[in-house]
């Protein structure tokens, strides 16, 4: 399996959770109808704006997704960029 890190956790102007690997790709990710998407674009994963989950549960969805189908293991490191991410969203997210 493979590891990356994640560069940046955000939340953008549509209300999604992105999360950017700093190197992988996941192109075919939509696939597993989890979702869980990626932005060709951007180079970002993605969630839809949060309905009944919250931003917690989906990075927790994200983070698994990508563990089980995408096999890396995404991590977050010291340098990891938050923005617009509320602080104790961001505490949960370092906690899981």
């Amino acid at each position: 399996m493979k590891t990356d890190i994640i560069k940046e956790i955000k939340i953008d102007d549509l209300g999604r959770l992105c999360v950017y690997p700093a190197i992988e790709n996941f192109y075919g990710i939509w696939q597993t109808a989890t979702e869980v998407h990626w932005d060709i674009k951007g180079h970002f994963l993605y969630s839809p704006k949060p309905r009944e989950w919250s931003y917690f549960d989906w990075y927790e969805r994200i983070i698994t997704v990508i563990k089980k189908d995408g096999f890396c293991d995404l991590k977050l490191s010291k340098q990891t960029i938050w923005t617009d991410i509320p602080e104790i969203i961001k505490e949960q997210i370092i906690s899981f």
